[in-house]
């Protein structure tokens, strides 16, 4: 044997840089000590005598979406004459602030790129989403409760799938970073679930978002996987955590922990955007057909209506007791998403491989390796944000001021990512997973019993149990 025989191959060079979990959890850890900070230090407070009743965050007025219009889409910026609104403040100091931060981590991130090339790109993004927000804000589609979410994926596929990707050459390439800018917004996301939350209702509130939930989410999965037969799980899990938690938010969550294709994840946002709309409009109408009173009302619509908002809408259209009752319970909801993302994180990296028909026997080294570590800047951030609201008669008033801020910011970034998925796919790549209308089945399916086991278990919280009695 020669000694080029014996000489070992070398092995592949590793990417440099860190990784887009890493660097996600130290943008949103920044973004939030800087928000909160402004907050401390420079914010305003309202007092009543000599007791301060509320704080506004010195940034709240440089962080903003475009606002909504009727017929001239300036007004989305400007407001109109009978209703001054300047919101392009806003939407230029959430440039400066994402693009300052995004682009100062450019160099350290994997692979790494060029700030100036970074830079140019994301200027060019982000004017993308603004024109998704403006639509978003079109009097007639928010009506309809047509988020920002479905907006940019059309801006972005109209992109993708007439000029390209490839047209914006390096500036695309540096900075159209989907999974960087949602793991960004789910670590910020986790400053704004609060387990103080789960004190509003009590365990009435707790049962119907904590009990049904991981029911229909294990059900509907099993279902597509056993009945269904679907060919994609991962399809299959985001779905079903789109349906059964609260709709974009823990798609993107469990999108990422599953490791879910960028098509998959729109075919499950698209499905919810579309059936909250509807549930939106029905709900209400139906619950007051039954005869049913606000609160078993509002508990019903909290546990089984996809999106915040759509939630808060259509408890608003009961009264104001199934409004604060609908929006307690859809936060105590919301608080799943991190142990919903935590578990389907550990099942993917210790059971996926076994759909190959093996039983593989994996370390805590390689779950480790490749666990998705933004849910721990979730988690942490959740943690302190909680400790932070139960630290003092002022802690509630300081995180709700920070997040009035960050909450802004993180709409950016899923806005953003949004867009970079729209452009990264192909109208075929996305009709593809409609094949068969599984997808489509699973939903109904999923979310038909989610709507009857939340209104059971709503009915035996709040009407059944005599709590404390």
């Amino acid at each position: 044997m020669n000694d080029s025989d014996s000489t070992p191959a070398p092995s592949p060079e590793k990417p440099s840089g860190l990784s887009e979990d890493v660097i996600a959890i130290v943008a949103g850890m920044l973004l939030l000590a800087l928000c909160f900070a402004a907050t401390v230090t420079m914010g305003t407070e309202t007092l009543e005598g000599e007791t301060v009743t509320a704080i506004t965050n010195p940034l709240k007025g440089y962080v903003s979406k475009p606002g909504g219009w009727e017929a001239n889409p300036v007004d989305a910026f400007t407001g109109t004459a009978e209703k001054p609104k300047l919101t392009w403040p806003g939407t230029l100091g959430a440039l400066v602030i994402l693009g300052v931060f995004m682009t100062a981590l450019a160099p350290i991130m994997r692979p790494k790129a060029n700030p100036g090339a970074f830079l140019g790109g994301f200027l060019i993004l982000f004017l993308l989403a603004t024109i998704a927000y403006i639509l978003a804000g079109q009097s007639v589609v928010k009506s309809y409760n047509l988020e920002y979410a479905l907006w940019a994926l059309v801006v972005g596929l109209i992109i993708g799938n007439t000029i390209g990707k490839q047209a914006f050459g390096a500036l695309g390439e540096a900075a159209m970073r989907t999974e960087l800018y949602i793991k960004t917004g789910l670590v910020i996301l986790g400053a704004e679930v609060l387990f103080s939350r789960l004190m509003a209702l009590g365990l009435p509130g707790v049962m119907v978002a904590w009990v049904v939930t991981p029911i229909v989410l294990i059900t509907t999965f099993w279902f597509g996987q056993k009945i269904l037969k679907m060919k994609s799980a991962s399809l299959n899990m985001v779905i079903s955590a789109d349906m059964s938690v609260c709709g974009v938010s823990a798609a993107i969550a469990t999108a990422a922990a599953c490791k879910a294709k960028k098509e998959e994840l729109s075919v499950a946002i698209g499905l919810s955007l579309c059936f909250t709309a509807v549930m939106m409009a029905v709900m209400p109408a139906l619950i007051t057909t039954m005869g049913l009173d606000e609160e078993l009302g509002g508990a019903w619509i909290g546990g089984t209506i996809d999106a915040t908002g759509a939630v808060a809408v259509a408890g608003g259209l009961l009264g104001e007791t199934a409004l604060e009752v609908a929006a307690t319970v859809k936060m105590i909801q919301n608080i799943l998403i991190g142990v919903i993302a935590f578990g389907v994180a550990v099942y993917w990296t210790t059971r996926s491989d076994s759909d190959e028909g093996e039983s593989p026997k994996i370390g805590a080294g390689e779950i480790w390796k490749r666990f998705p570590k933004f849910v721990l800047g979730f988690i942490a951030a959740s943690i302190i944000a909680s400790l932070i609201y139960a630290s003092s008669s002022e802690g509630e008033m300081l995180v709700s001021a920070t997040t009035a801020v960050t909450k802004g910011l993180r709409g950016w970034l899923f806005c953003l990512a949004f867009i970079c998925i729209g452009i990264d796919l192909n109208f075929r790549q996305l009709s593809s997973q409609f094949h068969g209308g599984k997808p489509l089945i699973l939903y109904i399916c999923g979310q038909t019993l989610n709507v009857i086991l939340t209104l059971a278990m709503a009915y035996l919280a709040f009407k059944v149990i005599p709590w404390g009695s």
